[in-house]
């Protein structure tokens, strides 16, 4: 039982940044999305260099959230078996029988994603749209709430082997993870020098303050979050906006059109409101179609980014009033 079994799902899941904050200075925006995205069973991938406090974030997450947490590290030579799990035979039983990878729980940290090859990295493809794995001709249903979290680093590309498209579209958001600022890091560096270890979050205070329930209760709220056909048709225009320009080879899918959607009905619930207003799409929108466009590639050498031209189709495509 969580500590906070007779508070509102809200009020649980706003504990949760509280308890994140004890061992995590600054990232609001990121944990913010991070949250979102879990209260609406979305995917998320973190960027960031190293040494930003990718891994620790979704830790703290995790034990703030009480649910069943993996962590894998993937490397060149991690094979599928690893991730999914085998069919083994047991001499014992004389049958055989699939012993679960690691991959079944409910919030996997897929540590530096992008260093290990395609065939694993397909491995996650089926589990993350349809929260299933199939084996051997057998397919096999994961927990719920199952939800990946991947991290990569955007400097190093030595060794690595970029997201396919496909799998790319099936993250929720892309959050940038930046430095802290001064004050930030001197707080940091004050929390390493009173004792803590970002490596056991439990001792640094942080406490189980809801669980799968409150997720699930929450979404059920999340739900009846209204959308007015004018704000819908707001994001159908973003999302066309990113197929027809000049700037961009491949533009938003309508599976991240809805995935806008869901993000900005989870983003308005956190904020207090029974209904989405314009102002919750555009802050949903760069992480949830950052990484679902590409640019030309002279635009690319030129120094431009996905956000720049995403700031530029926010500031043309008219904002319903």
């Amino acid at each position: 039982m969580t500590a906070t079994d007779s508070a509102s799902p809200r009020d649980a899941v706003l504990a949760v940044r509280s308890e994140v904050a004890k061992v995590v200075v600054g990232q609001d925006g990121t944990l913010t999305g991070l949250v979102a995205a879990l209260l609406v069973r979305g995917h998320v991938l973190l960027e960031g260099v190293p040494g930003v406090a990718k891994t620790l974030l979704v830790k703290a997450v995790a034990a703030a959230l009480d649910v069943d947490f993996r962590r894998v590290q993937f490397t060149p030579d991690l094979m599928p078996s690893d991730v999914l799990g085998q069919t083994i035979y047991s001499p014992a039983e004389g049958t055989f029988r699939f012993r679960e990878g690691p991959l079944f729980t409910n919030l996997l940290l897929a540590d530096e994603i992008n260093r290990t090859p395609p065939k694993t990295q397909s491995a996650l493809l089926e589990a993350m749209e349809e929260r299933q794995v199939s084996v051997d001709g057998t397919t096999h249903a994961l927990p719920d709430p199952f939800i990946v979290v991947a991290t990569q680093n955007p400097v190093e590309y030595e060794g690595t082997y970029p997201l396919p498209e496909a799998q790319l579209d099936r993250f929720l958001f892309k959050l940038v993870v930046g430095y802290p600022t001064a004050e930030q890091e001197q707080d940091v560096l004050a929390r390493h020098d009173a004792g803590l270890d970002p490596h056991d979050v439990r001792a640094a205070g942080v406490r189980p303050v809801a669980g799968p329930e409150t997720l699930a209760a929450a979404r059920a709220e999340i739900a009846s979050v209204r959308v007015d056909p004018a704000v819908l048709a707001y994001i159908v225009a973003l999302t066309r906006a990113t197929r027809e320009s000049p700037s961009i080879t491949l533009g938003v899918s309508p599976r991240g059109t809805a995935m806008v959607l869901h993000a900005a009905k989870a983003w308005a619930w956190l904020s207090g409101r029974p209904f989405v207003t314009p102002d919750e799409v555009k802050a949903v929108a760069r992480p949830a179609m950052r990484h679902r466009i590409q640019l030309r590639a002279e635009l690319e050498l030129e120094g431009a980014t996905a956000d720049g031209v995403l700031d530029s189709i926010l500031a043309t495509v008219p904002t319903p009033r």
